[in-house]
């Protein structure tokens, strides 16, 4: 970014849905400019999920190291980095966590930036119309699901993960486009408990929009996050509000 010779206001940036795997090595790389170019201006980085096609467990940290140690020079920059689970990566640990030097994040989270109230979510958890994954979800992030999963050997969890990666590519084959979207009742739900924040983020859905909502009388702008399957995409937060931000 050019000098414009005043001090640039702060800003956070969000992505999710990155989906980074060995088969689609331009999108890393899209990725690691990323963190060099637009990431170290910011004041943080929130990937909101789905960072990686999947992760079987914290033991094959070393098949991820240039993207791990892009993440951990960032943050020595003094950027903070900020992950929350996706459906693709709910096994991330703290090691994981120590490795990228970022903070791992419950989902839903809600913060305090530049003066709004922000909730942050992967998403996947308002499909509550896609009944199976939601059940399969419930599954596979319950401890003892997780514990006896991370027991098996890396090999063997590859193979399963990938076994259950083609499978549900066969179901979504099968089900309705609406099916696979936020239920509009679970987002309002969602706003209501944390006592209608002025923005909602997630991603998951791979529907990039702004959703302008009204619940009982609060105006709330709902966000979603692009995915990176083609380019890579992201949105800027500061005391002016939020915008997408190209990348090339």
């Amino acid at each position: 970014m050019a000098s414009t010779g005043r001090k640039q206001e702060a800003f956070s940036l969000f992505i999710s849905d990155l989906h980074l795997c060995d088969s689609r090595p331009a999108i890393t790389g899209q990725f690691l400019r990323f963190l060099q170019q637009q990431a170290a201006q910011a004041e943080a980085l929130y990937i909101l999920g789905d960072f990686f096609e999947y992760w079987a467990g914290d033991d094959d940290l070393s098949h991820h190291q240039p993207i791990l140690q892009a993440l951990r020079a960032l943050s020595a920059q003094g950027i903070r980095i900020y992950f929350m689970h996706g459906n693709r990566d709910f096994l991330a640990g703290e090691a994981f966590a120590a490795a990228a030097g970022l903070t791992i994040l419950p989902d839903p989270t809600l913060l305090t930036l530049y003066g709004k109230q922000v909730l942050l979510s992967h998403g996947d958890a308002l499909c509550t119309d896609d009944i199976a994954y939601q059940a399969f979800r419930q599954q596979v992030r319950a401890p003892i699901w997780q514990q006896a999963f991370l027991q098996q050997p890396l090999s063997v969890r590859k193979a399963q993960i990938e076994a259950l990666r083609q499978r549900s590519e066969q179901e979504k084959s099968g089900k309705q486009e609406s099916i696979m979207d936020v239920n509009a009742e679970a987002v309002t739900n969602l706003l209501r408990q944390y006592d209608y924040p002025e923005l909602l983020i997630h991603g998951h859905t791979h529907r990039p929009a702004l959703h302008p909502l009204e619940v009982d009388g609060h105006r709330i702008d709902r966000w979603v996050l692009g995915d990176w399957y083609e380019q890579g995409s992201c949105l800027v937060l500061d005391q002016n509000g939020v915008r997408n931000q190209p990348l090339d």
